[in-house]
């Protein structure tokens, strides 16, 4: 038997200060995962961990991930928008059914710094017609990453700064303690839906700040502790 296409390779990120590689195999995304940004999205913001409901997802397609930091403007938009966010990469499958708050630390392998890049408009469009958002999230070029840093050598999240830069202009700035949903939550949020896997990558959200990106524009994503992402976007 043969493949009647040319079968395609799969995704591997890199992992920093080594030669070695993480396969990707899904990239789920978490919505209005920061309360500031919630808010500058016209979006409700609880007022306590009991009153806030479900997180949002959505998913983008793992060749959507971009290792060179080079974007090509996207087609079919006129409000490319930046979002930086911290990634999560799964090095072990979760246990079949709901994945234990309590357990959920134990999957992750690393973390980088990624870009969830977002065509505003078309996104905007969906949401006003109550449908789903994959033409403004999960178009090809969407998913800038940086290498992956083993959570070992990274330490505890705790309240390091999430940044993005550009044009050496300051655009975003949040702290990891002001996620509404951590690491372990969403992990185990995500798990009541789908069955969690190693080279799952999670994009854990963003904080307020977001805006547009043009072709000449270079961006710099930094947390502390971590090498700085960067990159430039092109004309289409």
């Amino acid at each position: 038997m043969a493949d009647v296409v040319p079968a395609h390779p799969p995704v591997r990120v890199p992992v920093a200060g080594t030669s070695d590689h993480f396969p990707v195999r899904r990239i789920f995304c978490v919505g209005r995962n920061f309360a500031d940004h919630a808010r500058e999205m016209g979006a409700a913001v609880p007022a306590s961990k009991a009153d806030r409901g479900t997180p949002v997802f959505f998913t983008k397609p793992a060749d959507a991930l971009v290792l060179d930091g080079v974007v090509p403007y996207p087609p079919g938009t006129r409000e490319l928008h930046h979002e930086v966010e911290l990634v999560v990469a799964l090095g072990a499958d979760a246990p079949a059914g709901e994945l234990p708050v309590d357990r959920a630390q134990a999957l992750v392998y690393g973390y980088a710094l990624g870009l969830d890049l977002t065509r505003r408009d078309l996104q905007a469009a969906a949401k006003a017609k109550g449908l789903p958002w994959d033409t403004g999230k999960a178009f090809d070029h969407s998913a800038p990453i940086g290498p992956i840093l083993p959570a070992a050598r990274l330490g505890e999240l705790g309240t390091r700064r999430l940044r993005l830069h550009v044009n050496g202009q300051l655009r975003q700035d949040g702290g990891l303690d002001d996620l509404v949903w951590d690491v372990p939550e969403i992990l185990h949020e995500l798990s009541k839906l789908f069955a969690l896997k190693a080279g799952d990558l999670v994009y854990m959200g963003t904080p307020a700040g977001v805006g547009p990106l043009q072709p000449g524009d270079a961006f710099v994503a930094t947390l502390d502790g971590m090498a700085p992402l960067e990159g430039r976007i092109l004309a289409a």
